[in-house]
């Protein structure tokens, strides 16, 4: 009978091993969509805006929503973009995200939350922000934005 504590052993370590939850998705993946914000927010301090809606998914189908409007498009995101904050005599000020919590619902997909804000000269602008993210070849890429 001595192998029956070995045994015993053995079978409470498999239990523990494999009754713990195995991570959702390997952490590069969150650590690639937070490098992502963070080019994004270095781009717009910069005043690159081009370099800001790398960002998105360079499609026709990207969606950005704020307020009541609607965009369709990676060329109407960056021209809402251009009007708002490039437009004669507007300033882009200075970007940063906070709050992100970031939520992979699938090895390709993300839910990303968190809040903006954006000190200009005279004001600072802030909301919150839900991103749907995917995994592109190319890397990751915002797909759909709700800005509030």
């Amino acid at each position: 009978m001595p192998f029956r504590p070995l045994a015993s052993c053995f079978c409470l370590l498999w239990f523990l091993l494999g009754a713990s939850p195995a991570p959702a998705q390997p952490p590069s993946s969150v650590t690639a969509i937070r490098t992502l914000l963070d080019n994004q927010a270095a781009a717009w301090n910069r005043g690159d805006l081009e370099g800001f809606m790398d960002g998105y998914w360079r499609s026709p189908e990207l969606t950005f929503v704020s307020g009541t409007t609607v965009t369709k498009g990676w060329e109407a995101t960056l021209a809402r973009y251009r009007q708002r904050y490039q437009s004669e005599g507007r300033a882009m000020g200075t970007l940063d995200f906070q709050d992100l919590v970031i939520e992979m619902v699938g090895p390709r997909a993300a839910l990303v939350r968190g809040a903006w804000r954006v000190v200009l000269p005279e004001q600072v602008a802030s909301g919150r922000f839900t991103l749907l993210v995917r995994r592109f070849p190319n890397g990751w890429r915002i797909v759909y934005d709700h800005t509030s």
